[in-house]
């Protein structure tokens, strides 16, 4: 009954099931006839962990998709050392998370605690100093930042053409292109994710489109009726409430 964050995780085959998968694979076989020994195949998860919804079940065990994976989720328990900076980005006791979203002002962007309840059912993206190469500069190792981005969150105003040269002109001419990937949101429903290593181009970039514009800290700390730790994440940015600052990575706590 109390809204929290899930962390994915894949339960992946164990060595020997890995091995005889990809040998399969290298038959040129198709590999909707491979049989999985779901009991004995695969990579043990804490109980806690709950499958994808649209992963499908025989007899009761869930079942590997396509690439020999189950796309799942565990929860994000306050202080966990496995998850330990999803969990820097939520409070449990004010139900609230990290989020780094567009303000109501036009380019500009903004940081502020969301409630979890306003976010339910959505999946977002951990981004941060310990996080994928921080291609976004945010924090440093004295003093890690992290933030969640929910998808869809930033809108391509221009998008390119669906054709390949157009799609490279725009991710390499044009400063909205300075992105890692673009997903498309079907009307059915369907998303397709096209990320620049799909088109050879580099990734992370010394310049990115998230980190050029400026950005303002929303964080009214009266609203809240607990006292956050004071190494926490959310006691530092109420400290800087109101303040604006000319890229993500310029946000400093001293």
């Amino acid at each position: 009954g109390q809204p929290y964050l899930w962390a994915r995780l894949d339960r992946k085959p164990n060595k020997e099931a890995e091995k005889r998968f990809k040998r399969f694979l290298y038959s040129l076989e198709d590999c909707k006839e491979f049989v999985w020994n779901v009991e004995e195949d695969f990579k043990p998860v804490p109980d806690t962990w709950i499958p994808a919804k649209d992963i499908e079940f025989s007899n009761g065990n869930p079942l590997p998709d396509e690439n020999g994976h189950m796309p799942g989720w565990v929860p994000v328990e306050k202080n966990s050392k496995q998850y330990c900076w999803h969990s820097s980005v939520v409070n449990y006791e004010a139900e609230v998370a990290l989020v780094l979203k567009h303000h109501a002002d036009p380019g500009l962007l903004e940081i502020s605690p969301v409630p979890l309840s306003e976010i339910l059912e959505q999946t977002l993206e951990l981004i941060g100093t310990n996080i994928n190469a921080n291609p976004y500069g945010l924090g440093s190792k004295k003093q890690p930042v992290h933030l969640l981005v929910p998808h869809g969150a930033f809108e391509i105003k221009n998008p390119p053409a669906l054709k390949q040269n157009d799609i490279l002109s725009w991710f390499e001419g044009c400063s909205e292109g300075k992105v890692e990937g673009i997903v498309w949101h079907c009307h059915d429903g369907c998303l397709i994710k096209l990320h620049r290593h799909h088109l050879g181009l580099r990734w992370p970039l010394a310049e990115t489109y998230l980190n050029s514009q400026p950005v303002v800290i929303a964080f009214n700390r009266t609203k809240y009726d607990c006292d956050f730790e004071p190494k926490s994440l959310f006691h530092h940015f109420s400290k800087l409430d109101g303040q604006r600052f000319d890229r993500l990575q310029d946000i400093k706590f001293d």
